[in-house]
C-alpha cells in the first residue's frame, strides 16, 4: 500500500469514526429530549441503553435524593418493582434443572400452608399468572390495609393466603396477574434449595452474571449505598414514597439500569449450559386447554411497532421501571424512576424509537368500516355487568362514536363487531350479551342491564354488619343523608353508587354485591376488583336504630 492509500484510508476511517460519534451525540441529546422535565429541584430516572450486546448509554437525571440533594448517576440503586418476577422464575428454572423440582408440581408440595382448592395448582401457573391465586394485597386493601399501610412479611402473606376459601378462577383457565404466586415461588426457592432466597439468587444469578450492585429488599431498614429515595406528588410537592415490607419475588429488587442490562444479554448470549434454560423462559406458555397466551415465564412477550419484544414493567410505592429487549435487532432499553408520577414504560419506548427509527413500523389504528345507524347504537350503547365478576361497564355514545372506560372508542367493523385502539375485539349478538377478545386469550362476556334507581327503603333494606373471615374485617353499611354508605374500621367511609340491582360501585374498594338467598333476604355481600373476583362477606345483623 503506498503512502497516499494509507493516507486515504485513515481518512476514511476517521470519516466513519466522526459519522458514528455525530450519531451517538444525536441519539444522547434526542434521549436527554426524552427525560428534560426531571431536573434539579426533582426526583427523576436513570436510563441504559445496550445495542449488539455492548453498553452504548447509560445516565441519570433529577436528583436521587432531594433532601441531601445528591444527583441521579448510571450507577444509582433504584427498586425495579414486578420486573423482578423474572428473576425469580429463573431461580425456579434453576432448581429444576438441578433436579430439585418441577414445574407442574403442584404448589402445595411445598407449600402445605396453601388451601386444598380441589384442583391441581401447579408452579407454573404461578409464575404465568393462570394460577387463580387472589393477589393477597388487594384482600388487605379491601381489609383496610393497602400495602404501604403495614410493615408486611411473607409470614403474613403465607397467613393471608391461608385464609382464602376459594380462587379467582380454575388453574390454567385464565390469565389474570397477580403477586402473589410470585411471593410463594420465593418461599419455594428458599425451602428446596435450603438457602435464604436472596442468597441463592446472590450466587447462582447475580454473580455469574457480574450484577454486582443488585439484591432484593429483604430487609427494607438494611443501609443501601448509593440508593435511590423514591418520592410521590401530593398537592404539587414531593414527599417520600418508600416501600416498608419485607415482601419480595414478586418484586423488590435493587438494581441499577447496567445491571440489568448485563441481565438482558444473557438471554441473547447465554453463559455455558443455560441456552436451553433462557429459551424455556422465554416460551409463550398456555392454557390448560393448549392455547397460547402472551406471557412466558415471568415475561411479557409482544411487538413495538411492528418489532418483537420481551419486556416487563414496574411499580412499588414512589418507584416505577421498564427493562425491554428487541432480540431481533439487539437492543435493550431500562428505565428506572424514584418518582411515582414518572411513566417509565413510555419513555422507555420512547428511547426504543430513537435507536431503532427506520426499523420500526408503527401500526396503523382501525378505521370505522362504515357510520353507524341510530338502531345500531341503540342496540349497543348502554349498562353492562361482566358476567363473571360482575363488574358494570357502561358504553355511551359521546361526540358520535361509542366508548367505554379504560378502552376507550369502539370502533365499529360491522354493526355488531367492534374494533379498539388497544387491538380488543368486541362482538354484541343484538340480544343484549357482549364477548370481548380481551388480551392474553382471556375473553370477558358481558350481559347488558338495568340501571338500577333504589328508592329509600331499597337502601334501608341493605343495612347490615357483614364480616369476613377471608379479609378478616368489618363493614357496616347503612343509610345517612339519603345515601348507603359501608363504614370500615377505623374512621373509612366508602360511598356506594348504584350500578344494577344489588350492585354498586364503591370506588377504591371496587364493586359491591349484595347477595341474597332463594327466599329474596340479603344474606351478605361480595366485593370484586380486578385481582380478587369474588369476596365474600357474611351478613350478621341489622344496625340497631
Amino acid at each position: 500500500m503506498t503512502r497516499s492509500t494509507t493516507a486515504l484510508a485513515v481518512a476514511a476511517f476517521l470519516s466513519l469514526a466522526s459519522l458514528a460519534m455525530d450519531g451517538r451525540r444525536d441519539e444522547t441529546s434526542s434521549v436527554d429530549r426524552v427525560f428534560a422535565k426531571w431536573t434539579a429541584t426533582t426526583p427523576g430516572c436513570a436510563v441504559g441503553v445496550a445495542t449488539h450486546g455492548k453498553p452504548v448509554l447509560a445516565k441519570g437525571y433529577g436528583k436521587a435524593d432531594l433532601e441531601h440533594d445528591v444527583p441521579i448517576v448510571a450507577e444509582t440503586i433504584f427498586e425495579a418493582g414486578s420486573v423482578s418476577k423474572q428473576f425469580t422464575a429463573a431461580s425456579m428454572l434453576l432448581l429444576a434443572r438441578d433436579g430439585k423440582l418441577s414445574l407442574d408440581d403442584p404448589v402445595r408440595k411445598y407449600v402445605p400452608e396453601l388451601p386444598d382448592y380441589g384442583t391441581p395448582l401447579t408452579i407454573r401457573q404461578m409464575l404465568t399468572h393462570t394460577s387463580g391465586l387472589r393477589d393477597w394485597g388487594s384482600v388487605e386493601s379491601i381489609a383496610g390495609w393497602p400495602r404501604g399501610s403495614r410493615t408486611y412479611t411473607h409470614a403474613h402473606v403465607l397467613e393471608i393466603v391461608s385464609h382464602q376459601h376459594a380462587l379467582n378462577f380454575s388453574p390454567g383457565t385464565h390469565w389474570f396477574y397477580s403477586n402473589t404466586g410470585f411471593n410463594l415461588a420465593a418461599m419455594i426457592v428458599s425451602r428446596v434449595s435450603g438457602m435464604p432466597f436472596a442468597d441463592y439468587t446472590r450466587e447462582h444469578l447475580f454473580k455469574p452474571l457480574g450484577m454486582n450492585r443488585t439484591s432484593w429488599r429483604d430487609d427494607f431498614t438494611r443501609i443501601v449505598k448509593g440508593r435511590a429515595q423514591a418520592y410521590g406528588e401530593h398537592g404539587g410537592e414531593y414527599h417520600i414514597d418508600m416501600p416498608f415490607e419485607n415482601v419480595y419475588g414478586n418484586g423488590g429488587l435493587l438494581t441499577t439500569v447496567g445491571d440489568l442490562l448485563k441481565w438482558n444479554e444473557h438471554f441473547d448470549s447465554p453463559g455455558p449450559g443455560d441456552a436451553a434454560l433462557v429459551a424455556q423462559q422465554q416460551q409463550r406458555e398456555t392454557f390448560s386447554d393448549g392455547r397460547p397466551h402472551g406471557y412466558a415465564l415471568g415475561l411479557f412477550l409482544g411487538t413495538h411497532k411492528g418489532a418483537r419484544e420481551v419486556f416487563h414493567s414496574g411499580s412499588t410505592a414512589g418507584y416505577s421501571a421498564f427493562l425491554t429487549r428487541f432480540p431481533d435487532e439487539r437492543v435493550s432499553v431500562a428505565v428506572l424512576c424514584n418518582a411515582a408520577n414518572a411513566d417509565a414504560t413510555e419513555m422507555a419506548h420512547e428511547v426504543v424509537d430513537i435507536y431503532l427509527g427506520a426499523r420500526l413500523h408503527p401500526q396503523v389504528p382501525p378505521a370505522p368500516t362504515r357510520p353507524l345507524t341510530a338502531a345500531e347504537i341503540d342496540r349497543v350503547a348502554g349498562l353492562y355487568r361482566e358476567t363473571e365478576k360482575g363488574v358494570p361497564m357502561s358504553i355511551v355514545l359521546d361526540q358520535n362514536e361509542l366508548k367505554a372506560p379504560r378502552v376507550g372508542v369502539l370502533i365499529p367493523q360491522t354493526g355488531s363487531r367492534f374494533a379498539t385502539a388497544l387491538g380488543q375485539t368486541w362482538e354484541f349478538d343484538g340480544r343484549g350479551r357482549a364477548r370481548v377478545q380481551a388480551d392474553f386469550a382471556t375473553d370477558l362476556f358481558y350481559e347488558r342491564v338495568t340501571p338500577a334507581r333504589p328508592s329509600a327503603s331499597d337502601l334501608a333494606s341493605y343495612a347490615g354488619v357483614y364480616t369476613s373471615d377471608e379479609a378478616e374485617t368489618v363493614l357496616t353499611a347503612a343509610v345517612e343523608g339519603g345515601q348507603l354508605l359501608l363504614r370500615r374500621r377505623p374512621d373509612t367511609k366508602i360511598e356506594l353508587t348504584p350500578a344494577y340491582a344489588d350492585a354498586f360501585n364503591a370506588g377504591s374498594l371496587g364493586v359491591v354485591i349484595f347477595r341474597r338467598d332463594g327466599a329474596g333476604r340479603i344474606v351478605g355481600l361480595s366485593v370484586a376488583q380486578d385481582r380478587v373476583w369474588d369476596l365474600r362477606f357474611t351478613r350478621n345483623s341489622k344496625p340497631k336504630t
